[in-house]
């Protein structure tokens, strides 16, 4: 029953990471190809479109981060497979997987203290005037829900995604 209830959130969590990154995705085309559209026929811009599609692509660059872990697609140094028995190949994946876990959580627990530091601050963007904690939330939640997804990957390694091989498609 727990498999099942781990493999429902995840899947879950995945079509939410598609959807985040969706929009995000449409946001950055929309304020951009409106952008370069306004300075061709007006020869001005609109001032605020670079930093749009800097927050849009913050958004998309973190939901990707999801998705790749998810689908076995992230970069990971293959190297060294091959270089102990494959039958401690359980062990390591928990291992490894652990580990992932354990980094995720250490990089959303750095990010929360920046986001709580802008927050303090009131920190604003200079072209949008609004504050930038709002924008930044998303760097920590990424960073959390990936330490939650690869502990369970830890935990349940029958949910984890195989590896895609070097140069497979």
């Amino acid at each position: 029953m727990q498999i099942l209830s781990a493999q429902y959130a995840l899947k879950r969590l995945v079509k939410a990471e598609r959807w985040i990154s969706c929009v995000a995705f449409a946001v950055l085309i929309t304020v951009i190809f409106t952008d370069v559209v306004s300075r061709e026929l007006t020869g001005s811009g609109m001032h605020w479109a670079r930093q749009v599609g800097v927050y849009a692509n913050i958004f998309i660059v973190m939901a990707g981060f999801g998705l790749a872990s998810a689908s076995g697609d992230h970069l990971r140094p293959r190297f060294a497979d091959g270089w102990l028995p494959a039958r401690w190949d359980v062990v390591l994946t928990r291992l490894q997987e652990g580990v992932m876990a354990l980094f995720c959580l250490a990089f959303a627990v750095v990010a929360v203290q920046v986001v709580a530091e802008t927050y303090s601050m009131q920190e604003r963007s200079v072209v949008l005037r609004v504050v930038v904690w709002p924008f930044q939330v998303v760097i920590p939640a990424a960073f959390a829900v990936a330490a939650v997804r690869h502990a369970i990957y830890a935990l349940r390694p029958q949910l984890r995604p195989s590896d895609k091989k070097a140069g497979s498609g």
